[in-house]
């Protein structure tokens, strides 16, 4: 199976396996990419978190900040309460996207509405210099708003970025600011597919969360692996369906400028959000309890 569009760069050469890591855990959460260690390597995805615990209703995070950065998270078991400070708040059901571009600054917080074994990923993607600094913007959609392409043997869900539909471009309903594709691919036992990423794309990754995901020729099973800098990516699916997350873009060219809960590229514009984001606190608190 080829996926349509996007030729490789030679046609059957696959890219390498440069580095296969299983994350670091902080309870219920797996850290597979921080700037610390992939991050600086695999940027525009900076961080990622994969979640993967049994909740009861109501379990979640509180209200904290960010600044420089967007954070696009993906819920597929549960549903989830939202509230920002660009002013919006209320439910995304499960499946949905939350894009929260923190611009110069913001706060938000989620509770997942429901119960049992819930699985899901947030990504951390650094703003370009003239966005880090603007303003604040929150993005819910809703589960039939996110692209699914069917595919033989399985699907693609286009979380950020597109994909060639034959002489179309298909695009998700965000815009990332970035040259990215961020997917889910999902196959029944057996298939497999041959994805060439855009020939810019020379960062990508790819991410075996269930089933038997074979990535390259080798088996994959809650380990990220990082691909070299061109050629094809090969997904299958051996003995039982499986679920992949893959990473594709153009490598980010700014410097990564860490705050505790912020990414900048420079330190001004760091200071400038560290010092949004005291004033959004004072607002917020000045209203009550967060």
């Amino acid at each position: 199976m080829r996926h349509p569009g996007n030729p490789a760069p030679e046609i059957g050469a696959l890219r390498s396996i440069e580095a296969r890591v299983a994350g670091r855990q902080h309870g219920p959460i797996s850290r597979l990419i921080s700037p610390g260690d992939l991050g600086e390597r695999l940027k525009p995805f900076i961080f990622l978190d994969f979640f993967n615990a049994e909740i009861g209703p109501g379990f979640g995070f509180g209200m904290h900040p960010h600044s420089g950065i967007a954070t696009l998270t993906w819920q597929p078991g549960s549903d989830v309460r939202y509230r920002d400070t660009t002013g919006k708040t209320g439910v995304l059901k499960a499946g949905g996207l939350e894009w929260m571009n923190a611009g110069g600054g913001a706060w938000h917080q989620g509770s997942l509405l429901g119960h049992g074994r819930v699985t899901g990923f947030q990504l951390w993607v650094p703003m370009p210099p003239g966005i880090e600094d603007g303003p604040s913007f929150g993005q819910y959609v809703s589960p039939d708003e996110v692209l699914d392409e069917q595919i033989p043997g399985g699907s693609i869900k286009v979380l950020l970025g597109s994909m060639q539909d034959g002489d179309a471009v298909r695009r998700s309903p965000i815009e990332s600011h970035h040259d990215m594709n961020y997917f889910v691919v999902t196959l029944e036992a057996g298939a497999v597919l041959r994805y060439s990423p855009p020939r810019a794309h020379d960062v990508a990754w790819a991410f075996g969360f269930e089933g038997a995901a074979v990535l390259q020729g080798e088996p994959s099973r809650g380990d990220l692996l990082v691909f070299g800098n061109s050629g094809a990516i090969e997904i299958g699916a051996s003995g039982e369906p499986a679920r992949v997350l893959l990473g594709t873009a153009k490598r980010y060219a700014h410097p990564l400028v860490l705050g505790p809960s912020s990414v900048h590229s420079n330190a001004n514009s760091l200071a400038r959000g560290a010092q949004r984001i005291q004033s959004l606190l004072e607002e917020i608190t000045s209203k009550g309890p967060l």
